[in-house]
């Protein structure tokens, strides 16, 4: 006798255990608390009061094909995180989004530098973040690392490489470097990340998102990044056969899939910036494919109007994937994340397995 249970693709994928590893906290408000917190510091250059239509502006204007104008959206967010009662509410807020959403460990990111213009010092910037990460966790349960980013375009890198460690036993597991790549080479910071690997700190670099593979290999064999945040342009490296087959890679291509050095793939927004100009030509279908280390990740949650549910629909449609497959890219994240190799094991076999096995028994209860 069959189980009267309706259950979509979409309801299954949001009730499986995932991991975020690349996601930007400037990037993810939900659109009502932009508008309260501009209504409470009294900021008037939002588009609109309503959540639904701010909601909607922000993904247009991140939906332009040009990572430029993807990033002018967050004049208005980070405009509104700029006290320790706000940034500690939108902290507090994204763990209760990955809750919903069935992310059970997410590392979230984002710059210091852009959040001290109401005279926060960094120290006190981190502080509060931390504090809604922490609350975060102990009412819902999510698992999360902070990473802090250095931003390219910019000189202070070492300064916030150094916050970053000054915090590694307070809940920030990496440092980042990010912004627009065109103009700004890794290597010229190339001492914050001497820094960072003389601490035994961890690094992740964007990289290959708006620029070639030269930023790709500048990130790991100058920098020595231990993940690859996009790494788009890695496909500068696949050879094809006259069929369109995959016969073979360059070096660095060889060299990533050999180390097994992490892509954080984030399939909807390398669409909405440029990076791609369809899913289908994503590399990610490749990689995956070839088994390079990738894993799926959100980004700019509310510029790309996604989630993690929503990224692996994506990957489903368009590249096939099975549960399967969505498990594997799941212990991938995990065994990528920069927290310890035993919390690492802990969530892989107390949470993540146990959590697609008890989805595969329901499935197989349901055909019975």
């Amino acid at each position: 006798m069959k189980n009267e249970v309706n259950l979509t693709t979409e309801d299954i994928i949001r009730s499986i255990p995932k991991v975020l590893l690349h996601d930007h906290l400037d990037g993810g408000l939900r659109s009502q608390t932009v508008i309260d917190l501009a209504s409470e510091y009294k900021y008037n250059k939002l588009p609109t009061s309503d959540a639904g239509e701010l909601a909607e502006w922000f993904h247009r204007g991140a939906n332009k094909g040009n990572l430029v104008e993807f990033l002018q959206g967050f004049e208005h967010t980070i405009a509104v995180m700029q006290t320790k009662e706000a940034l500690e509410r939108i902290a507090y807020e994204m763990m209760e989004d990955m809750k919903k959403d069935g992310v059970v460990y997410v590392e979230t990111r984002f710059a210091p530098c852009f959040h001290t213009t109401k005279g926060l010092y960094y120290e006190d910037v981190v502080n509060a973040v931390l504090s809604g990460l922490d609350k975060g966790r102990s009412d819902f349960g999510v698992g999360y690392g902070l990473i802090l980013c250095g931003m390219r375009n910019m000189k202070n890198t070492l300064e916030i490489g150094e916050l970053a460690v000054n915090f590694r036993n307070q809940g920030v597991v990496g440092f980042d470097l990010a912004g627009e790549e065109g103009g700004y080479p890794p290597k010229r910071h190339v001492e914050v990340f001497q820094f960072i690997q003389r601490a035994n700190f961890n690094i992740t670099i964007h990289a290959g998102e708006a620029f070639g593979k030269e930023s790709i290999w500048q990130a790991i064999q100058w920098c020595g990044a231990h993940r690859i945040g996009h790494a788009t342009n890695l496909k500068e490296e696949f050879t094809f056969d006259r069929d369109g087959n995959i016969v073979g890679f360059g070096d660095l291509a060889q060299y990533i899939l050999d180390k097994r050095i992490p892509l954080e793939i984030c399939l909807l927004s390398n669409l909405h910036t440029g990076a791609i100009d369809k899913i289908e030509n994503h590399p990610f279908g490749i990689l995956f494919k070839e088994k390079f280390r990738v894993t799926i990740n959100t980004d700019d949650r509310l510029m790309s109007n996604t989630n993690m549910t929503k990224e692996f629909m994506t990957a489903i449609e368009y590249f096939n994937l099975t549960l399967e497959d969505v498990e594997k890219i799941t212990i991938n994240s995990m065994k990528s994340a920069f927290i310890p190799y035993k919390e690492r094991l802990k969530f892989i076999y107390d949470v993540i397995k146990p959590g697609y096995q008890k989805t595969k028994d329901e499935l197989l209860s349901l055909k019975i």
